[in-house]
């Protein structure tokens, strides 16, 4: 009797003694032949005439884990006749496909989009503090503070507390930490968990973030609080900005007068604060699995005669007054959601204790730099809800079984509450419902009839209800009876829409519209840098009046790349290019050393 093992490491296959010999030498590993078909896959590739025509071809994606493909034909018309210059198809270049980036921002996803993601975020933020790519350097000299927002205790949870750092990275700290809850006396809970713990968690430790006893622990208050964290950040730049504005008023700044022009044509002048304040904020998700915000608050001044300008803000304001009213919008913002049948008396939403303020140091005396400020807030765009474990696409009837449990995990138990606190019913039995009921108990035990053409959707069925309309029908009252007329929507019914993000649905990095650049405007300079570089400095700005128009009929036929050895060598060709522009910034920074 023969026995197939594999090897416990890559090594040449014999029959000798050794740590892990195989019983038939004969036998060639799937490993092994699977790295063989891969390697000639790659020469292959290599060996063909257009190599070099693939590799141009692909090198904007090439970085990227799942490109687009896109097939079709480009067209160039002329715009003052219609006619068509010229038509190029895919079908005539390399793999008859245009392969474009799949551009997901998250780092788990697709690690090359989202470090490009990241360097567009590292700007947006960091001209907002010290100016350039269209910004004016001004606001270098403009207070800025930059406070942190956690959310409140649902409960005690395993954690990581290092009181004496002595490391000189804090992304390879190897401190030793503080024992998570250290008792002397037994606390008990009411399900006689002892609400101790004297381990010291490592950083990759999965007990962190999850709590000492699950069944205490306030799953439905921590969902609600993330789908409303939007809310109560709005709620709170509002405070700020009347905080900043009393101030203002107390110590004597004078309002500006700003005329406006309605429809007929008749001025109206209003007096308003010369003072406007522009956020920027990130989202992060911690290990238990609420959000907490890191954000950027500058004091801008208003010009009534150009409103979209940047102007210095009055010389009677510091960043010392930027920190008072963060810390006073943070104490005092509460609000109290909707009712609820989980909770007829609706959540408390509100800040938690830990709230942290620190001086930007390009306008003062502060204790953060542009540069770590605007470096944290571009990392944390890119993360989403890895760090607790949990990571999956949106959730349907389907799938949400396969990652809900009310008696799971602490992600299960949380993903759960977000479900089942969506399903939110103002009233128990609508006559929508009651009608819809009735149809189905007076409908024919047989549902089938002969072939006929639906004559509201158009569709052939054999149904005696047709399945599309009934869908449509069924979506139709339960969006009347969830959203009477004239109220707004329930925030609990995007429970379920993000429940995947465990309940938080707002974007990760945001900030005001007059704070910085936009992406979009990084993503055209990138673009006429590249045309700069492969149709010359005369093609990479467009005419003032352009004569022709190129019209794209593309259509989507799949994502990722054709064949894993196509990856590897457009990855390979990507992190060498990498490499040598990293080492050409390394020496031009010498050289001007």
């Amino acid at each position: 009797m023969t026995l197939s093992t594999l090897p416990a490491a890559p090594g040449p296959i014999s029959t000798g003694s050794g740590t892990a010999a195989c019983a038939e030498p004969a036998t060639v590993p799937d490993w092994w032949r699977r790295s063989a078909d891969l390697n000639k896959q790659a020469i292959a590739r290599a060996a063909r005439p257009d190599y070099e025509a693939w590799l141009v071809h692909v090198r904007s994606a090439a970085a990227c884990t799942r490109p687009v493909r896109l097939a079709g034909s480009i067209a160039t018309v002329d715009k003052a006749t219609g006619g068509v210059l010229s038509e190029r198809h895919t079908a005539d270049l390399p793999d008859g496909v245009i392969y474009k980036p799949c551009g997901n921002r998250r780092e788990s996803v697709c690690p090359g989009c989202s470090d490009r993601y990241k360097r567009d975020a590292y700007h947006v933020v960091r001209s907002g503090l010290v100016g350039g790519k269209g910004v004016t350097e001004q606001v270098a000299r403009h207070p800025a503070v930059f406070p942190t927002f956690t959310a409140p205790s649902f409960g005690q949870v395993h954690t990581r507390i290092v009181k004496r750092h002595t490391c000189t990275r804090r992304t390879d700290c190897d401190c030793r930490p503080e024992p998570c809850h250290a008792r002397r006396d037994l606390t008990t809970c009411p399900h006689r968990v002892q609400l101790l713990c004297f381990a010291r968690h490592a950083e990759t430790d999965r007990n962190l973030g999850t709590p000492l006893c699950p069944d205490c622990y306030d799953y439905d208050a921590q969902a609600v609080w993330n789908v409303t964290a939007g809310e109560l950040w709005r709620r709170t730049s509002i405070a700020i900005n009347r905080h900043i504005r009393q101030v203002a008023k107390a110590r004597g700044v004078a309002d500006v007068p700003v005329t406006t022009y309605d429809k007929n044509g008749k001025a109206r002048t209003r007096w308003v604060c010369p003072i406007r304040l522009s956020f920027g904020k990130a989202a992060e998700m911690q290990r238990r699995g609420v959000v907490h915000f890191h954000a950027i608050v500058r004091i801008d001044g208003y010009h009534p005669e150009d409103p979209d300008a940047i102007v210095a803000p009055p010389p009677e304001l510091d960043a010392a007054d930027l920190v008072a009213a963060v810390d006073h919008a943070a104490a005092t913002v509460r609000f109290t959601t909707d009712p609820h049948p989980a909770n007829p008396g609706g959540w408390p939403i509100g800040w938690g204790d830990q709230v942290l303020t620190k001086v930007i140091t390009v306008a003062a005396d502060g204790q953060v730099t542009d540069a770590q400020v605007a470096a944290y807030l571009a990392k944390y765009a890119t993360k989403s809800t890895e760090i607790t474990g949990h990571a999956s696409n949106r959730l349907t009837d389907d799938t949400v079984t396969l990652y809900a449990d009310p008696d799971g995990t602490h992600t299960e138990r949380l993903i759960d509450a977000c479900w089942r606190l969506g399903n939110f019913r103002t009233d128990p039995e609508p006559p929508a419902s009651l009608a819809a009921k009735r149809r189905l108990q007076s409908a024919p035990a047989d549902p089938f009839g002969p072939l006929r053409t639906d004559p509201d959707c158009g569709g052939c069925t054999r149904y005696r209800t047709c399945p599309t309309c009934a869908a449509e029908q069924v979506a139709a009252d339960e969006a009347a009876r969830r959203t009477p007329a004239g109220a707004p929507a329930s925030p609990y019914f995007r429970l379920r829409r993000w429940a995947h993000m465990l309940g938080f649905g707002g974007h990760f990095l945001t900030k005001s519209r007059r704070y910085s650049i936009t992406f979009a405007m990084l993503r055209d300079q990138r673009i006429t840098f590249r045309r700069a570089q492969t149709c010359g400095p005369e093609q990479a700005e467009p005419a003032a009046e352009p004569t022709t128009l190129v019209v794209n009929f593309l259509q989507f036929v799949g994502a990722g790349w054709q064949t894993t050895a196509d990856a590897i060598l457009a990855n390979t060709s990507a992190a060498m290019a990498r490499e040598h522009a990293e080492s050409a910034r390394h020496a031009l920074a010498s050289l001007a050393a």
